[in-house]
C-alpha cells in the first residue's frame, strides 16, 4: 500500500469477506475503492492511516463481500411473472410462454422487463447477471446505463422469435451485439444456442465457432428434463452433454444451465471441456424437472455457478433465497448435513460464478487490482444476531431485504436501500400497466 494513496472511495467498518482462497473475515475492515478497482483490503484502522481522499461509505453493522453473480437468467420475463404456474416444463413453453412472447415482447417490453430485472436483482445484491434472450442490445443498454454488469446474448433458436425470423437473422444480430460491446467496461457480449433439441447441429456448431472467434462465452439450457435426454438418447444414441461434445461444441466458453439429468460420464466430459454449470435449484423444482447432483459436480472438479433462470419459472431474481434453498435441498437429497458447506455455496455465487461466465480474472474476489464490485449486507435486524461465522450467516440467515449498499466498478448503484440509477417507481407503474394487457387477452 503507497504511503500517499488516493482514492475516490473507502468502504468502512463492518467484516469484510475477500473469498479470496483460504482467507480469514476480517472484522472492522475497509476496502478502498480508485478508478473503478480494488485500491486495497485490510482492517479499516490501518487504511485510514494512509488518510484517503475521497468519499467514505459507511458499511458499519454489515458483512463487505464481492457482488453476488447471476450465472442464468432472461431478465426482461419478470413481465411474465406468475403468468403461467404449475405446468411441466414443456406445456409451460409451449402453450403459455412461448405464444405471450410472440404477442407481447418487443423492442419496448423488453426494455421494461430488463429494467424491472436490473432494480430486482440490484436492490437484492446480485452485480452480474447472465442474460439468454431477445433484443441484446437493448438489454446490454439497460444494463449499462444502469451501471450493472452483464454477459448478454442475442439467443438463437430454430424456429421465429419475437426479433428474427430465421436463424440465419438470430446469428447476424449476434455478430452485431458482439461487434458493438466488444470492448464495453460493464457489458460482455455472448452467444446463446436455446437447447440441443431446439437448434440443429449446423447451427450449434455455428454458435460455438462464433464464440471461439470473438473469445465469448456461448449460454445453452443443457439435459434439463429426463424427456430431453431420453429424446437425444433416441435419435442420436448420445446424451446431451456428450452430444455437444462429439460436435466440438463443449468446451471452456460453455455456460451450461440446469444440467439435471447428467450421469457420471457427462459430469466427468463437463470436468474434462472446462465447461461452466449453472444450477437453477428454485426454477428445476418448481416445474418439476429434477434436482442436479451438484456435489458429485463440485467432487469432480466443475465450474459451478447459480442461476436464478427468468422470473417466469422462479417467481423471483432473488439469489440469496435460491442459495439458502440449494444448500439445505442437496444436504436431504443426499442425506448428509455435511454436504455444500456454507463457504462453498458462497463460492458458488462470488467467485466460482465469475469463473463459469470468464469474468474470473475481473470480478468475483476482493483483491488489490479487482474491479469493485462489492455489497454491503446488514448485520443489524434480529434475525442476523448473534453471528458466530459470517458464511453461514450469508447462506442460512441473510435476506435478500438485507442489503445495504450495492456498488459496480466503483459506482454507487444502491445506497441504504435506495436504488441510485434507475425510476423504480416508474418502472413498477408501467410493469402493472403491462399486466393489465395480458389480462384483456
Amino acid at each position: 500500500m503507497s504511503q500517499e494513496a488516493t482514492w475516490d472511495m473507502l468502504v468502512l467498518g463492518g467484516t469484510v469477506l475477500t473469498m479470496e482462497p483460504g482467507s480469514e473475515p476480517i472484522a472492522n475492515g475497509a476496502v478502498a475503492v480508485a478508478d473503478g478497482h480494488v485500491a486495497a483490503v485490510g482492517p479499516a484502522e490501518e487504511l485510514l492511516e494512509l488518510a484517503p481522499t475521497g468519499e467514505v461509505l459507511n458499511a458499519g453493522n454489515c458483512l463487505v463481500l464481492p457482488g453476488l453473480v447471476n450465472t442464468h437468467a432472461h431478465l426482461a420475463m419478470t413481465l411474465l411473472r406468475g403468468l403461467a404456474d404449475d405446468l411441466p416444463l414443456m406445456e409451460w413453453l409451449e402453450n403459455h410462454i412461448w405464444p405471450a412472447e410472440r404477442e407481447h415482447m418487443t423492442r419496448e417490453t423488453v426494455r421494461l422487463g430488463t429494467e424491472l430485472a436490473v432494480a430486482e436483482q440490484l436492490l437484492a445484491g446480485v452485480t452480474t447477471t447472465a442474460d439468454m434472450y431477445f433484443f441484446g442490445d437493448e438489454v446490454s443498454a439497460v444494463l449499462a446505463e444502469a451501471g450493472m454488469r452483464g454477459v448478454v446474448a442475442e439467443s438463437l433458436i430454430d424456429f421465429p422469435t419475437p426479433r428474427c425470423a430465421t436463424p440465419e437473422e438470430m446469428l447476424e444480430k449476434q455478430r452485431e451485439l458482439l461487434e458493438a460491446y466488444r470492448d464495453h467496461p460493464l457489458i460482455t457480449p455472448s452467444v446463446a444456442a436455446h437447447a440441443p433439441y431446439s437448434v440443429c447441429a449446423a447451427n450449434l456448431v455455428k454458435e460455438a465457432e462464433l464464440a471461439e472467434d470473438f473469445e465469448v462465452p456461448m449460454q445453452i439450457h443443457l439435459s434439463e428434463t429426463s424427456w430431453e435426454v431420453e429424446n437425444l438418447l433416441q435419435e442420436k444414441g448420445l446424451s446431451p452433454v456428450a452430444y455437444l461434445a462429439d460436435l466440438g461444441v463443449l468446451s471452456e466458453r460453455t455456460v451450461a444451465a440446469h444440467c439435471v439429468h447428467v450421469s457420471t460420464e457427462d459430469i466427468g466430459l463437463l470436468a474434462d471441456f472446462e465447461a461452466g454449470v449453472s444450477h437453477n435449484p428454485v426454477s428445476n423444482l418448481k416445474l418439476a424437472s429434477g434436482v442436479s447432483p451438484v456435489p458429485q459436480m463440485v467432487a469432480r472438479g466443475v465450474k459451478l455457478g447459480l442461476g436464478t433462470d427468468g422470473a417466469a419459472s422462479n417467481n423471483t431474481l432473488d439469489l440469496l433465497r435460491d442459495m439458502q434453498l440449494s444448500a439445505l435441498l442437496h444436504k436431504v437429497i443426499n442425506q448428509d448435513a455435511t454436504t455444500l458447506p456454507a463457504r462453498t455455496m458462497l463460492e458458488m455465487v462470488t467467485v466460482s460464478g465469475a469463473r463459469v461466465l470468464g469474468l474470473e480474472k475481473k470480478i468475483g474476489t476482493l483483491a488489490e487490482g479487482r474491479e469493485a464490485d462489492l455489497i454491503c449486507i446488514s448485520v443489524n435486524e434480529p434475525h442476523s444476531v448473534p453471528m458466530y461465522d459470517p458464511s453461514s450467516h450469508l447462506v442460512f440467515a441473510a435476506r435478500s431485504a438485507d442489503v445495504r449498499h450495492v456498488m459496480v466498478r466503483g459506482r454507487v448503484l444502491v445506497r441504504d436501500r435506495e436504488l441510485l440509477t434507475l425510476d423504480q417507481e416508474r418502472i413498477e407503474a408501467q410493469a402493472r400497466e403491462f399486466s393489465e394487457t395480458i389480462r384483456s387477452d
